[in-house]
């Protein structure tokens, strides 16, 4: 476990005797069978409800992937009882007899420190309304045996029957440190030990059918005292007894072939270089430098693909369906509808896919590999600054996929004050879906340097978490204190190509699913914004001869000469931003609705160099009086920083309160206006 600033009850793993020390232990070797220390009559009949297993284990150890492994598809996501924290669920059948497994989140004691570990606590002892476990499988990571034999201890102690299930088991045998699981069974005085692997689930039916054959009781190992959960001082249990449990923890050890236990691994000579507080900065600028110089580069050709031959193939297919009613439906309100309502909500969404997908296959690499750990360890310094410590950075770190995840992960935090923070934070992480506006801009106006340009948005969004944070901590969050951290590294692995794919799979029709009706729905509200006109002369409903004279043009007129400063005083422009505030996705669909309706035909598209990107250099060109590349940034910035989408205040509220969320939206736009109108007035004697 490596560490930084850390607390009590952390140390978990440096406080155990050396393994070593104890080859000659008078206690090692325990082969006595023990008596069962739970018995629960064996199952449940009908009609008592179906025994509940509870997943319990540190963080990091491959919990949540043995538990997804085990259930696949069939699990879903709840509150525990009286709070917000997010607990998985699912029934499990075994021959026929159906069990409710729940994976709690990861802890490192029963004596919680922050929310989600009171959760888990709560689940693996049956209080606080969660209901006692049948059975307890508890995880444990054989590359860090040590820690978790103490953390076992106390689970153990609890005396529901216990299995463990032994994770990383093939990573510590290529350190040399493989654990036989039947050896650590009998170092356990007969507590049932099975290998597993999440990422690819062999032994899970094996961990399972232990399940099933000791849900009448496991032995509880000597040297340890059984506790009645329901009537015990937590802190008084836990504390009076880390001594004995220390004590047992190197017992076990002594019992277990520990020789390659203190060799300096690949993983260590690693995080040498990822762990330095320079180079691991500048390790992690470059990879997301690499990560959006791929994304550019490899999603242009298929959303080009997708914007034109896909987009020309379903209106022509629409076409010849309305003309099977006579060439009149062709010029018809509904007609126009589908085609510029529709068709363009289905192709914007199909544009979005692609970058999208490269940026999760990426960020599930750095996930799986165990790197982003690092990522969070690395930034520990600088999230201090603002009162919090490396575990806020992992929210700021989602955010950049979507900020709604990343606001569920703030719950995850010690104190309901850095919560707060954090979630105000959340919204200046530039998500995926801000991506598209930066690449069709970038692809405009700085054709030859669009990754750079994209890349450099990111860094923007960094600086800006730091330096809203330190504004915020100063002014509003004086009293917000960062707590002693300490995070258990994962160590280093290859990802496995199926739960890989089968990720970012689920990440996508995730976002297609919740983002499909959003866009569509927006894009055909425009569309009868832009179908009814504003004056007589402007034409009837659905036939506006210019779109600027369309509600919808006159609302975005009026609007737009707020944004003189920022050099996009262009009704495009103002328009697009007004429905940003929707779905960040639809900003780029409505510049190019509203430009396609106002420019007529549509070229064929080329990155950028198409008619969509010639139509928005000539007005930005126009609106800041010749410096359109300048104006371009600011866009670009002003999407940024301002209000992500309705979603995410619509979380805000839900989670801590309007007060807050209209905060945050208040803060997003005068952030974004103020950070614009200063990029365009300098950039403007520069580009």
């Amino acid at each position: 476990m490596t560490s930084h600033h850390q607390g009590h009850r952390r140390g978990i793993a440096a406080l155990l005797p050396s393994p070593h020390a104890h080859d000659d232990d008078t206690h090692a070797g325990h082969t006595h069978a023990g008596k069962p220390c739970c018995d629960t009559g064996g199952r449940r009949v009908a009609g008592d409800g179906m025994p509940r297993i509870v997943f319990i284990g540190n963080p990091n150890v491959g919990k949540s992937s043995l538990f997804n492994a085990i259930l696949g598809a069939k699990t879903r996501v709840m509150n525990a009882p009286g709070t917000t924290v997010l607990l998985e669920e699912g029934v499990y059948d075994h021959g026929g007899e159906d069990w409710d497994l729940i994976d709690t989140p990861g802890t490192y004691s029963l004596l919680p420190l922050s929310p989600d570990e009171e959760v888990a606590a709560k689940a693996v002892m049956g209080t606080g309304g969660q209901g006692a476990p049948d059975a307890v499988v508890a995880v444990v990571d054989a590359t860090n045996i040590s820690r978790a034999l103490y953390f076992l201890a106390t689970v153990l102690e609890l005396g529901r029957p216990t299995i463990v299930a032994l994770t990383m088991n093939d990573l510590a045998a290529k350190q040399g440190a493989g654990i036989d699981a039947g050896e650590l069974s009998q170092a356990l005085d007969g507590v049932p030990v099975v290998e597993v692997n999440g990422r690819t689930g062999a032994g899970r039916q094996a961990l399972m059918d232990a399940v099933a054959a000791h849900l009448g009781g496991t032995p509880m190992p000597h040297g340890l005292a059984p506790v009645d959960p329901a009537h015990i001082d937590v802190q008084a249990w836990v504390e009076g007894g880390a001594d004995a449990r220390f004590d047992w923890a190197a017992d076990v050890l002594s019992c277990l072939d520990m020789h390659a236990r203190d060799r300096v691994t690949v993983s260590d000579r690693i995080d040498r270089v990822l762990l330095n507080p320079v180079l691991g900065i500048v390790v992690f600028l470059l990879l997301m430098l690499g990560m959006f110089e791929a994304t550019t580069t490899l999603a242009g050709p298929a959303q080009d693909w997708i914007d034109g031959s896909v987009r020309d193939w379903l209106t022509t297919g629409i076409d010849w369906v309305f003309a099977l009613f006579g060439p009149s439906a062709l010029d018809t309100w509904f007609h126009s509808l589908v085609i510029d309502g529709v068709i363009d909500g289905v192709i914007t969404i199909g544009t979005f896919i692609p970058p999208m997908g490269i940026m999760f296959i990426l960020l599930s690499l750095l996930e799986d590999s165990g790197y982003l750990a690092r990522a969070a360890f690395v930034m520990d310094r600088a999230m201090r600054c603002m009162g919090l410590d490396g575990r806020a950075f992992l929210p700021i770190v989602i955010g950049f996929g979507c900020n709604l995840p990343a606001l569920a992960a703030t719950r995850t935090l010690p104190d309901s004050r850095q919560r707060v923070l954090v979630g105000m934070l959340v919204p200046f992480s530039s998500c995926t879906a801000r991506l598209s506006v930066y690449l069709v801009l970038a692809y405009a106006f700085f054709r030859d340097q669009a990754g750079l340009v994209v890349f450099l948005m990111y860094v923007c969004s960094i600086v800006l978490i730091l330096l809203v944070g330190v504004l915020l901590k100063q002014v509003r969050f004086r009293d917000v204190r960062s707590e002693p951290f300490a995070m258990s590294l994962p160590p280093y692995q290859v990802p496995r190509l199926v739960t890989l794919v089968k990720s970012v799979l689920m990440r996508l029709w995730g976002f297609v699913h919740g983002a499909s009706s959003i866009i569509i729905s927006m894009l055909v509200v425009m569309w009868f914004l832009q179908a009814i006109p504003a004056t007589a002369a402007a034409g009837s409903f659905a036939h506006v001869d210019d779109v600027h004279d369309s509600v919808y043009g006159v609302v975005a007129d009026r609007v737009a000469p707020v944004f003189a400063p920022a050099g996009f005083n262009d009704w495009h422009a103002s328009a697009a931003l007004m429905t940003g505030f929707v779905a960040k996705e639809v900003v780029v669909a409505s510049m190019a609705q509203s430009y396609s309706i106002d420019t007529g035909d549509e070229d064929e598209q080329q990155q950028g160099e198409g008619s969509l990107g010639a139509a928005m250099r000539a007005s930005f060109d126009e609106s800041s009086g010749g410096h359109g590349r300048a104006a371009a940034v600011a866009f670009m910035l002003f999407t940024l920083a301002y209000t992500p989408c309705l979603a995410t205040v619509a979380e805000l509220r839900r989670q801590y309160s309007m007060k807050i969320a209209m905060q945050s939206v208040g803060l997003g736009l005068i952030v974004a206006y103020i950070l614009a109108v200063v990029a365009f007035q300098t950039l403007r004697w520069v580009l």
